[in-house]
C-alpha cells in the first residue's frame, strides 16, 4: 500500500454517530462513483497515516461513510475532523463490491428468480464474508458472500442474485 498524495478522495467533516464512523465530503471527481477499497491515508499534522477500512456506505452523491479498524467510538475519531483522505495506490482490490458491509436489507435470490431470503446481516471474518439472511419461512440463512458465487448485484433494486452450490442452504 503506497501513499499518492495525488488522489484526494475528501474531508472528514464530522463524526457519523458514537460507533466511530466518519463522514467524509467526497471530491466531485468520486461523486459519481467511488473506487472499491480496503484503506486509505488520512494527512494528519502534514504526513500521511494509513487506515484500514471495517465499513463503508455511500449515503449520498458526495457523502461517504466509513469506518476504520479498531476505531469504534466517538471519542477515538473526533480529531480526525477535518483531515484530507488520501486513496491508496495499491492495486483494486479483487473483492471491491465485497468490501462493503452496505449490503444488509438486500434480497438474494438463486437462478430462475428463486426467492432465498433477505440480509439481516453481515460476519467479516478474515478471509471470509458470510450473509445472514431470513427466509420467507422465518429460517435462519448463513451464505458465503464470494464473487465466485454471485451472479449480479442491483444496487438500486436492492437484488443480489447468486449461484450456490448443491445442498448448501440446507446446511444451516
Amino acid at each position: 500500500m503506497a501513499y499518492n498524495a495525488h488522489i484526494l478522495l475528501g474531508r472528514i467533516i464530522k463524526a457519523d454517530g458514537f460507533d466511530g464512523s466518519v463522514t467524509i465530503k467526497l471530491e466531485e471527481a468520486f461523486r459519481e462513483k467511488i473506487p472499491g477499497m480496503e484503506s486509505v491515508f488520512l494527512e494528519i499534522d502534514g504526513k500521511p497515516v494509513p487506515f484500514f477500512i471495517s465499513e463503508s456506505e455511500s449515503t449520498g452523491n458526495d457523502i461517504l461513510r466509513l469506518k476504520f479498524n479498531g476505531y469504534d467510538s466517538i471519542e477515538k475519531i473526533n480529531e480526525f475532523i477535518g483531515c484530507k483522505v488520501y486513496l491508496t495506490s495499491a492495486g483494486k482490490s479483487k473483492n471491491k463490491v465485497l468490501n462493503s458491509s452496505g449490503f444488509t436489507g438486500f434480497t438474494v435470490f438463486l437462478p430462475g428468480n428463486r426467492l432465498l431470503g433477505a440480509v439481516t446481516d453481515i460476519i467479516e471474518n478474515p478471509g471470509q464474508i458470510l450473509l445472514i439472511l431470513k427466509s420467507p419461512t422465518g429460517k435462519e440463512i448463513l451464505i458465503p458472500f464470494h464473487e465466485d458465487l454471485i451472479i449480479s448485484i442491483d444496487k438500486r433494486k436492492k437484488l443480489i442474485e447468486m449461484d450456490l452450490p448443491e445442498g448448501l442452504t440446507e446446511i444451516n
